[in-house]
């Protein structure tokens, strides 16, 4: 057998360049989304196909007072006088449990945690029967605070942020999100000339932040604003003035949505019957 020891050149004696270590290799590709994953927040519904969706799912977002459920009011007229079906939807409208949500928050008899859930249960209960179908059925659907309201207002009342989050994993992204961001002082103003009274939940007296009433509205929706203004970062929000005159702001509205549905003309004048919300 040959001598093998003899054949090895001496590591003292060696001239070879040492090979240097080879390159970093790339990253490795991420995983293939599950089909229709990214137009949900996580994981997409069962049964869920894309290719079904031929409406547009629009969200109007905002503190108490911050204007969103007029600009809905005037956004469904124009879309409908474009040509469009219109769907609107919001907080505490499902036949599932938004009555039991209202009684609830009326007693002030309901935990956090519990209140949070049975908000998740609304949201889901009219994604599966008004949201989904509308959608399938090309409408747009305009809808008056959408998770990010529920998931902030969770979050300030000590719900962890993941948590909140995640019982929304399922959630559809909508295509566009507007943010009417107004100061709380201003939300405060009208809302009180609106009803002559504030809610024990929209001013937070839950979380005994302040035995004044308007301290507590202003430090509550303080902290929501806060929580706004992370999400709007995260999720690309449409930003708007919601302190500019309603007329000025539905110009914007309409201009962004005209770019999304491919309508060519903005122009709009309400009707009688909403006249008196263009000022």
């Amino acid at each position: 057998m040959p001598d093998l020891e003899k054949e090895k050149p001496a590591a003292a004696v060696t001239t070879e360049t040492p090979t240097p270590p080879p390159p970093p290799s790339a990253k490795p590709a991420p995983p293939a989304e599950a089909p229709g994953q990214q137009y949900f927040f996580g994981e997409p519904l069962v049964g869920f196909d894309p290719s079904e969706i031929t409406g547009s799912l629009i969200v109007i977002e905002g503190m108490d007072g911050s204007g969103r459920s007029t600009q809905i009011t005037l956004l469904q007229e124009w879309l409908e006088s474009e040509g469009f079906a219109v769907q609107t939807s919001g907080l505490r409208r499902s036949n599932l449990v938004g009555r039991d949500i209202d009684e609830l928050l009326a007693k002030n008899a309901v935990t956090r945690l519990t209140l949070a859930l049975m908000y998740a249960t609304d949201f889901f209960d009219q994604v599966e029967h008004r949201i989904l179908p509308a959608l399938r059925s090309g409408t747009i659907v305009l809808a008056d605070r959408y998770i990010f309201t529920l998931i902030g207002r969770g979050v300030v009342r000590g719900i962890n942020r993941d948590y909140m989050s995640g019982l929304y994993a399922m959630a559809l992204r909508p295509h566009l999100t507007f943010w009417l961001n107004v100061r709380p002082e201003t939300a405060f103003g009208r809302e009180f000339r609106k009803a002559q009274a504030i809610s024990y939940w929209e001013a937070g007296r839950d979380m005994s932040l302040s035995h004044d009433l308007y301290w507590s509205f202003i430090r509550y929706q303080t902290m929501i604003k806060r929580e706004f203004e992370v999400m709007a970062k995260k999720h690309n929000f449409s930003e708007l003035d919601g302190e500019a005159s309603v007329s000025a702001v539905n110009k914007l509205l309409r201009q962004r949505i005209a770019e999304q549905l491919g309508i060519r003309s903005t122009k709009y004048t309400p009707s009688s019957a909403l006249s008196y919300l263009w000022r």
